[in-house]
């Protein structure tokens, strides 16, 4: 067997960003270590985590490509589902996320709306997909 457990994120301050989330998104903590070096929230079944670039840098010993504003962001994203998706990006704005895409509806019918977090990340907040 095989499931999606968890997304680690690379950022300077774990606690900041556990914060962030916490904040725009309503997500609960799991978990934040002593050192403030790794944390873990809960957003339903898969688990959004947070590794500080210092402790990322023990792992990748041949280093790793930083996100932050300044820089186009990844060819990655990570999606929340929500009803209300103009609400859930105003709210995440009001807590330092800035708007990279305005929401729009899609073809299919979902809306969708894009905004990056505090470290350059790509968030896409979005309806559900039906069918």
């Amino acid at each position: 067997m095989v499931k999606f457990g968890y997304t680690i994120l690379y950022v300077d301050n774990v606690e900041e960003s556990i914060s962030f989330y916490e904040n725009a998104f309503g997500f609960s903590r799991k978990f934040v270590s002593p050192d403030n070096d790794y944390g873990e929230l809960i957003t339903g079944e898969t688990t959004l985590s947070f590794a500080s670039k210092k402790l990322a840098a023990t792992n990748l010993k041949d280093g790793f490509i930083e996100s932050s504003l300044e820089d186009k962001p990844f060819a990655i994203e990570i999606g929340f589902i929500t009803d209300n998706v103009p609400e859930l990006l105003q709210k995440a704005t009001s807590f330092g996320a800035v708007i990279v895409a305005e929401p729009v509806e899609k073809p299919w019918g979902q809306i969708v709306a894009y905004a990056r977090d505090l470290n350059g990340f790509l968030i896409e907040i979005c309806t559900e997909v039906t069918s």
